[in-house]
């Protein structure tokens, strides 16, 4: 089964006065069947609220967020982390536990 990957956008930090944007929190989950793996990170920003191509909080749309996510994030090597994540889930290379316990 291929790993499905959802990135979200669980909170903005962003300024009332001017609605600037200055950190994203961002989440990429990867699922295979049983098996979930994510990362979590921020990204801080400076923004310039006078610039032409602002956009205020109150108009960002997530594909706009994740944009700017991108550009800080290597996306390609986030997946593939969390691809690494669920492989290691799924053949483990390590183990934990007490041989006596199993008697």
């Amino acid at each position: 089964m291929a790993i499905t990957y959802t990135w979200t956008i669980p909170t903005l930090e962003h300024e009332i006065a001017d609605g600037g944007v200055y950190v994203a929190h961002w989440r990429c989950t990867g699922v295979d069947g049983e098996y979930t793996a994510s990362a979590y990170g921020t990204c801080g920003f400076t923004y310039d609220a006078s610039d032409p191509d602002f956009t205020p909080y109150a108009d960002l749309t997530e594909t706009q967020v994740q944009g700017w996510i991108w550009e800080e994030v290597n996306q390609a090597d986030t997946e593939a982390a969390i691809a690494s994540k669920i492989n290691l889930q799924q053949n483990p290379t390590t183990a934990n536990g007490i041989p006596w316990a199993a008697e």
